[in-house]
C-alpha cells in the first residue's frame, strides 16, 4: 500500500488547521516538518507539503529552516502536492510565494508536482506559484476567503486522489 505523507509548517495555526483537514480527508496524519525526519519525508510514496507566505514573499520559518534539507533530497519517483496559505489583498504581488519557492526545489529535486489549481476566484497581481495559468498547488487565503477553504480543500483532495495511483 502506497505511503502518504502530509507535512506542514504553521506560525498561527491556520496551516496546521488546513493540513490537518487535508490528511483527514486522505486517512493519515498530518506531521509538522520541524519534527519530520528527512527518512520520514522520502519514505512517502506521495508527498503534501503545506506553508504559508509571510511578509514580501518568504517561506514561513519552519519551511525555512528546513528548505536545505529538502533541496539536498532525491525527490526522483515521488508525487508532490503542495498547498499554501497567503493574504491576497495585503500582498497581491507575493501572493502564496512560499508555495512557488517549495515548488521549484522539489521540480530540481526530480520529483513531480501535482495538484495544479485554476487562478479563477483569487484576486492578486504576482504570484511565484503561478504556471500556465494556473497555480502549482492549492492557495487558501484564511484572510479574506476563509468561507471558500474547505470547499477548495475538498475539491483538491478529490483531485489528489486521483492522482495519488
Amino acid at each position: 500500500m502506497a505511503k502518504i505523507g502530509v507535512f506542514f509548517g504553521s506560525s498561527t495555526g491556520n496551516t496546521e488547521d488546513a493540513a490537518k483537514q487535508i490528511a483527514e480527508a486522505l486517512g493519515v496524519e498530518a506531521t509538522e516538518i520541524s519534527s519530520a525526519s528527512d527518512d520520514e519525508v522520502i519514505g512517502c510514496d506521495y508527498i503534501v507539503f503545506g506553508l504559508s507566505t509571510w511578509g514580501a514573499g518568504d517561506v514561513q520559518d519552519d519551511f525555512d529552516d528546513f528548505m536545505d534539507t529538502l533541496e539536498s533530497m532525491d525527490f526522483s519517483g515521488k508525487k508532490v502536492a503542495i498547498f499554501g496559505l497567503g493574504d491576497q489583498e495585503s500582498y497581491p504581488d507575493t501572493f502564496v510565494d512560499g508555495m512557488g519557492i517549495v515548488g521549484r526545489a522539489v521540480k530540481a529535486a526530480g520529483g513531480e508536482l501535482v495538484g495544479a489549481v485554476a487562478t479563477d476566484g483569487y484576486e492578486y497581481d504576482a504570484s511565484e506559484a503561478e504556471e500556465g495559468g494556473k497555480f502549482i498547488g492549492l492557495p487558501l487565503d484564511e484572510d479574506n476567503q476563509s468561507d471558500q477553504s474547505a470547499g477548495r480543500i475538498a475539491a483538491w483532495v478529490a483531485e489528489l486522489k486521483k492522482s495519488f495511483t
